[in-house]
């Protein structure tokens, strides 16, 4: 498939769509090196990954539940929603922990850090899809309560989780898109 198809045709595979087929160890490699290659201003390479697999998986799901207790306000509060973020880890083949870390010269503005992060999980995301693999990016606000069980470093901040997994039951992933012309002016 040639890049433009790729780009065109990648979608979001949430959890749920996800079958229990495991991801080679060496294929999660191949779609991290793909993420390492995105640009970055200044080289600073602010993208950093944390591999989630198996039982740890299960732990991660258990602290997003409890998270979500102690965080979440009385009126606000769903077991549903309880129960689809302790679970949801548990159906992917492997989760992503999405971090970047700052410079810490700060020769760049922090947005910079971000996009620059971006654009390496669009390169993961890409490459997931060119082997076939789903991929889901999520990013609740649970997120910023993962400091100690992600053990980030100081300057470095988790942007969200990227759920990995071959998809089940296959759906219809047409996407639409308005026409370019009305998002762009000539100057």
């Amino acid at each position: 498939m040639d890049v433009f198809e790729l780009i065109k045709t990648r979608r979001s595979v949430f959890p749920a769509q996800f079958s229990d087929r495991a991801i080679k160890e060496s294929d999660i490699e191949i779609i991290l090196e793909a993420a390492n290659w995105a640009p970055s201003h200044k080289k600073t390479e602010p993208w950093r990954f944390k591999i989630m697999r198996g039982e740890t998986l299960e732990r991660l799901g258990e602290h997003f539940a409890m998270t979500y207790v102690a965080i979440t306000s009385e009126e606000k509060f769903s077991v549903f929603k309880k129960n689809k973020v302790e679970k949801n880890p548990t159906k992917a083949q492997a989760v992503i922990a999405i971090c970047m870390q700052r410079d810490s010269k700060e020769r760049v503005p922090e947005w910079e850090e971000i996009a620059a992060t971006a654009m390496a999980v669009q390169n993961l995301w890409l490459m997931a899809h060119s082997l076939g693999i789903g991929g889901y990016w999520s990013s609740p606000s649970l997120k910023d309560h993962m400091t100690e069980f992600l053990n980030l470093s100081e300057g470095e901040k988790c942007l969200g989780f990227f759920y990995l997994g071959y998809e089940g039951e296959p759906q219809n992933h047409t996407a639409i898109r308005g026409p370019i012309s009305e998002k762009i002016s000539w100057m």
